[in-house]
C-alpha cells in the first residue's frame, strides 16, 4: 500500500514497530482502506526477542537477521528472564490506540509467535531452508531444548495477555515453520509448549492457530489447540475441515499469488473455496499466508468485495 511506503520511507521497520501512533495508524488503515472485516495488529512476531540482547535487526530483503543466535545449553542458560508487558510498552499503546480509532464493529486481532517458530528464529539466527541448527539442538540435547521453549512459552503468554488487556479482542499465534517437522518430533518437541501458550490464554478470546506446510500434521496442530484452524492453500479446505473436526473454525486458504491473477479467476477460486466450506458457521475466508508485496490493491479490494457477495448469497 502507498500509505505503508510512505511511512517506511520515514522509519525503518523497528521504528514503524516502536512508534504506537505510526503503528495504529497503519493498523487502522490498512482495515479501513481493503475493506476487511477484522484488523490486525502492525508488528512483528521477533519483537519478544529484542529485550534478550541477541542482536534483532531487520535488514531490508534479508528479514530479520540475530547477530548472537541461542545454540548450545549454555547460551540457554544465559538467557534473561524478561516480561513483554514489561518491557513492550509500546506494542500495548498501539494496541489501545488502535482499538480506540477503529469502529465498534471492526475486531482488532493481536499476534504473537508460536514457541517453535520463534526458537527457530532465535537459533537459526535468520530465515533457514533446513533448519540445521534448531534440529540439531532439538537432538542433541533435549533438556535445553525443552528449557528454551518454556522459557518462550511464558514470554509469548504474557505477551498475548497483554496485548488482550490491551484491547485485542481475538489473538492468533503463528507457528510459521511448523511445517518443517515430523509427525512424532512436532508431538514430542513442540505440542507440549504451545499447547501451554494457549491453555494459559483466558478462554473466552477467540484464539486463531495458524500454521504452514501442515497438512502431515494437520491432527496434532488441532490437538495443540485453539479455536480456529488456520491452513495454507497446500490442502483443501473441506478436507482439512473433515480432518480436524467441525467443533472448531477454519481459517484459509486461498493461495497469495492467487491475488496476481485477472479478477475473474480470482472470483472462481474464491467460489471454489466458499463451495469447500459448505455454508458451515466458523469459515474465517482468508490467505494461506501473508499477502505478497507485488499484489495490486484492487485484486485485494476485489476479493474482499467478492467473499462480501458470495457469503451473502
Amino acid at each position: 500500500m502507498p500509505e505503508y511506503r510512505a511511512a517506511r520511507s520515514r522509519l525503518s521497520f523497528l521504528e514503524l514497530c516502536k512508534d504506537p501512533d505510526a503503528a495504529a495508524e497503519v493498523t487502522v488503515g490498512a482495515a479501513q482502506r481493503l475493506g476487511v472485516d477484522a484488523a490486525i495488529l502492525f508488528a512483528d512476531i521477533l519483537l519478544i526477542l529484542e529485550p534478550l540482547d541477541i542482536g534483532l535487526d531487520f535488514r531490508k530483503g534479508d528479514g530479520p537477521i540475530i547477530r548472537k543466535p541461542v545454540r548450545s545449553r549454555q547460551d540457554v542458560a544465559a538467557l534473561p528472564a524478561v516480561k513483554p508487558r514489561e518491557c513492550l510498552p509500546f506494542v500495548f499503546d498501539a494496541v489501545r490506540k488502535a482499538r480506540a480509532a477503529l469502529p465498534p464493529d471492526v475486531p482488532l486481532i493481536g499476534f504473537a509467535g508460536a514457541p517453535f517458530t520463534v526458537a527457530s528464529y532465535l537459533i537459526e539466527g535468520r530465515t533457514s531452508r533446513n533448519y540445521v541448527h534448531t534440529k540439531s539442538l532439538m537432538y542433541r540435547d533435549p533438556e535445553a531444548w525443552h528449557e528454551l521453549l518454556r522459557v518462550l512459552a511464558a514470554s509469548i503468554t504474557d505477551y498475548l495477555i497483554g496485548q488482550i488487556e490491551a484491547g485485542a479482542q481475538a489473538v492468533q499465534l503463528f507457528d510459521s515453520w511448523a511445517g518443517c517437522l515430523a509427525p512424532s518430533d512436532y508431538r514430542e518437541y513442540v505440542l507440549p509448549h504451545t499447547r501451554a501458550v494457549v491453555d494459559a490464554l483466558p478462554p473466552d478470546v477467540p484464539l486463531i492457530h495458524f500454521a504452514t506446510g501442515t497438512a502431515g500434521i494437520l491432527e496434532l496442530v488441532r490437538a495443540a489447540g485453539g479455536h480456529v484452524i488456520g491452513i495454507d492453500w497446500r490442502i483443501d479446505l473441506g478436507a482439512a475441515w473433515k480432518r480436524i473436526g467441525y467443533d472448531v473454525a477454519i481459517q484459509g486458504n486461498l493461495d497469495p499469488a492467487a491475488l496476481l491473477a485477472p479478477p475473474a479467476e480470482i472470483r472462481k477460486r474464491v467460489r471454489e473455496i466458499l463451495d469447500a466450506a459448505a455454508g458451515r458457521p466458523g469459515h474465517v475466508f482468508n490467505l494461506g499466508h501473508g499477502i505478497l508485496p507485488e499484489t495490486p490493491i484492487d485484486h485485494v479490494r476485489f476479493l474482499v468485495d467478492t467473499v462480501h457477495e458470495l457469503s451473502a448469497r
